[in-house]
C-alpha cells in the first residue's frame, strides 16, 4: 500500500527546491525561449516559408517547448537526487519506512508539475511573439506530462549513476541538446534530403517533437500513437531500471 503522507513529503521537498531556485528554474529558460523566437520566429522566420500551412514562428513552438522541458526536466531530476548522495542525506531516505513507488511518485509528480508550469509560462511568452492554437489541448498536456514523467526518471537514473559533477552534466550537454537539436525542432524532417530523412528517424527525440507538434496543429512526419507507444516505452525501461537500483542499492550504499 502506498504511504501518500511520504510521498507529499517528498513531492512538497522537490517543489520548494524548485521555487527556490526560480531565476534559474523559470526565468532563465523563458529569456532563452525568447531569444530563440526573435531570432529564428521574427528574423529568420519572416523569410521561410509556411509548413503545412502553419506559420514559421507558430512551427517552432513544439520543438522549443520539447527542447526546455527535456533540458530542465532532467537537469532538476539529476540534481535533485545527485545532492543527497553527495552530501550523505541519502540514508535519511533509505532508511526511512518509504517504498520505491512512493519515491518515484513524488519525484515524477514534482517533475511533472515544474514541467506543467514552465510549459504553461513559455506558452505565454511564446504568445507575445506569434499566433498560435492548440488544437488537442487534452492530449497536448497527456503527453507533455508523460514527457515530464520520463526525463524525470531519465534524470533521477543520471543523478544515480554519476558520482561528480562533471558526469551530471556529460549527458544533457553531449547527447540530449544535440539530439534536441537535430529532432525537427527549428525544421521537418520532411525537408530533409535523402537518406538524411532516413537517419533523422533513429533519433529518438524526432518522435517527441512531432507528437508534441502534432497536438498542437494535428500533423507530424510520425503518427501520435507512436510517439505515444514511444513516451511509453521508455517511462517503463526508467522504471524497471529505478526498480532494479533501489532493490540492489547499487550506488545508493556505497
Amino acid at each position: 500500500m502506498i504511504g501518500w503522507r511520504s510521498t507529499w513529503a517528498i513531492y512538497t521537498r522537490e517543489l520548494t527546491r524548485f521555487l527556490r531556485t526560480a531565476f534559474q528554474s523559470i526565468l532563465a529558460p523563458v529569456l532563452t525561449t525568447a531569444l530563440y523566437f526573435i531570432v529564428f520566429g521574427a528574423a529568420i522566420g519572416s523569410e521561410m516559408p509556411d509548413l503545412g500551412g502553419v506559420d514559421y514562428g507558430a512551427f517552432i513552438i513544439p520543438g522549443l517547448l520539447m527542447l526546455t522541458l527535456l533540458g530542465e526536466t532532467t537537469n532538476n531530476s539529476s540534481f535533485g537526487i545527485y545532492m543527497p548522495r553527495f552530501t550523505g542525506t541519502i540514508y535519511e531516505l533509505l532508511s526511512a519506512p518509504v517504498g520505491v513507488a512512493e519515491t518515484l511518485i513524488g519525484f515524477v509528480g514534482a517533475a511533472a508539475t515544474k514541467s506543467l508550469i514552465l510549459a504553461a509560462i513559455i506558452m505565454l511568452t511564446a504568445r507575445l511573439f506569434v499566433d498560435y492554437t492548440v488544437a488537442h489541448p487534452i492530449l497536448a498536456v497527456l503527453f507533455i506530462i508523460l514527457v515530464a514523467a520520463s526525463f524525470s526518471l531519465f534524470g533521477f537514473i543520471l543523478g544515480i549513476w554519476a558520482d561528480n559533477f562533471e558526469k551530471l552534466g556529460i549527458i544533457p550537454l553531449l547527447f540530449l541538446t544535440p539530439l534536441t537539436f537535430l529532432g525537427g525542432t527549428f525544421y521537418s524532417i520532411d525537408m530533409l534530403p535523402a537518406p538524411w530523412d532516413t537517419i533523422a528517424m533513429a533519433n529518438p527525440i524526432v518522435y517527441l517533437v512531432s507528437g508534441l507538434r502534432w497536438t498542437f496543429y494535428g500533423q507530424s512526419e510520425v503518427n501520435i500513437w507512436v510517439s505515444f507507444a514511444i513516451t511509453l516505452g521508455f517511462l517503463a525501461l526508467c522504471v524497471a531500471i529505478i526498480t532494479f537500483i533501489f532493490r540492489t542499492g547499487w550506488r545508493l550504499r556505497a
